[in-house]
């Protein structure tokens, strides 16, 4: 799988963003695309959500409280 990501990240930012000045210009599009892929990126097989957002949803039907019947 890291691989895959490697890829995907050499292919979307490396190879179709540049030419690139320096270091830091690297940088700062490797933490625009995470942030991309993490939190605006739709992914179908979690049902065309972001990650971040399937997480939320995962996480926030854990926290949930059951009442006791009056």
């Amino acid at each position: 799988m890291a691989e895959t990501i490697n890829g995907l990240y050499k292919a979307e930012v490396i190879e179709h963003e540049g030419p690139w000045q320096g270091k830091k210009d690297v940088e700062f599009a490797t933490l625009d695309w995470v942030h991309w892929f993490n939190h605006e990126r739709r992914f179908g097989p979690i049902g065309y959500i972001a990650p971040a957002h399937a997480e939320r949803n995962f996480y926030d039907s854990l926290n949930t409280v059951t009442l006791a019947a009056e």
